[in-house]
């Protein structure tokens, strides 16, 4: 109906909800728009890797172009999964909708992490508050049975008529000290919670929680080490912990050319959603200079939104890479490395806080704890 909305349609499994993207779902997505609504064909699989289809024009990995379909209208429509189908045979998801059709190839790497299905019926989308909306079905066939509404099908139903109070509002931050044990460290208290992406054209929308620190410089190698545990990732989003300026990382910037901030040197739970949550270093100086590593190559250090405990160390040596400096990120023993620009040293950044920083560019949020650190804390050595 007209108005705002947006909700998931489809196959899940009531065991692995959580976020957006959500694992194990085959599903279509409606968002309200007003007099008009977008739909989306959408999948995530067991290891929270995603893709999607469009009705509209979709050009993979750079645009998104639904189409606007009119609200208070009758539609037809069918979800469909072959198993064989697809240009490698791994899987086509398709969705007809009002005469319109969007599709989805299932990779062989997509296929291979599996997705297994509870039910079928309505979802939120998993990710933070959002204004409802209202959309009606009837007259439904799911794998061979249908559905006339004529009385209640009693389907399973969890939290479905209820009134809440949500803290989860973007982008609200909520992360700093905890009393919890998240990260599996020694003794309960722990450093995260639920972190949002800032936006740096706004001071109120960035934030930051760090130990302060002498002055360190690019000159200077750093080290941190500790345990780690994400509970909680949506697609697009990003959590960063390391050294950063208590002002230059957080000053207001009318540009968003850069994520990263500005003197910062450290590690990013982040990833696109087609490979879900990768661990992985990132730097920028004191202006536009900035690297990340190259998750999607060799073998990238994977963190999943399970709870897990792992264990990291970060390590910036300023004569590595023959003198440019480089970064290496350790995550159970597992590493990659990245190697400064040339001019990064020369153009230089200096830090004096440790912990979480958020990005410039604003997004959605990570739930991530972090305990048991250790990390340099003057030019003589770590704390």
């Amino acid at each position: 109906m007209p108005g705002p909305g947006h909700l998931l349609l489809g196959f899940f499994n009531s065991a692995t909800l959580n976020e957006w993207r959500t694992p194990n779902t085959l599903v279509m997505r409606l968002n309200g728009r007003g007099e008009s609504f977008h739909c989306h064909l959408e999948f995530c699989s067991s290891r929270w890797r995603a893709d999607a289809g469009v009705v509209g024009e979709i050009v993979p990995g750079k645009s998104i172009a639904p189409k606007a379909l009119p609200s208070g209208h009758v539609c037809d429509w069918e979800l469909m999964y072959d198993p064989k189908g697809g240009e490698a045979g791994s899987g086509l998801a398709t969705l007809r909708f009002a005469n319109q059709t969007a599709t989805c190839s299932i990779t062989r790497e997509h296929r291979r992490d599996g997705a297994a299905f509870t039910h079928f019926g309505f979802l939120p989308v998993l990710k933070a508050w959002d204004d409802p909306g209202e959309l009606w079905l009837d007259e439904m066939t799911v794998d061979g049975k249908r559905f006339d509404f004529a009385t209640d099908p009693g389907w399973d139903a969890f939290n479905n008529r209820k009134t809440y109070e949500t803290k989860n509002t973007r982008p609200r931050f909520d992360f700093g000290w905890s009393p919890t044990r998240y990260a599996g460290g020694q003794a309960a208290g722990e450093l995260g919670g639920l972190i949002f992406r800032g936006d740096c054209r706004y001071r109120q929308r960035m934030a930051a929680y760090g130990d302060k620190l002498a002055l360190l410089t690019l000159n200077t190698k750093l080290y941190a080490r500790g345990k780690v545990a994400m509970t909680r990732g949506v697609t697009d989003s990003t959590a960063s912990i390391g050294f950063y300026h208590s002002r230059f990382s957080l000053q207001e910037n009318p540009a968003q050319g850069q994520s990263i901030p500005m003197d910062f040197i450290g590690i990013n739970i982040e990833g696109p959603s087609s490979e879900g949550f990768f661990f992985y270093p990132v730097y920028r100086v004191h202006g536009d200079v900035a690297g990340a590593n190259p998750c999607r190559k060799d073998r990238p250090l994977r963190i999943y939104p399970d709870g897990k405990s792992h264990e990291w160390v970060l390590l910036y040596e300023p004569a590595g890479a023959n003198g440019s400096g480089q970064i290496t990120v350790t995550l159970d023993g597992q590493s990659c490395a990245l190697e400064l620009a040339a001019a990064a040293k020369a153009i230089g950044a200096s830090f004096d806080r440790f912990g979480i920083c958020t990005p410039w560019i604003d997004g959605n949020s990570v739930t991530a704890y972090f305990d048991d650190l250790e990390y340099t804390c003057s030019p003589e050595g770590p704390r």
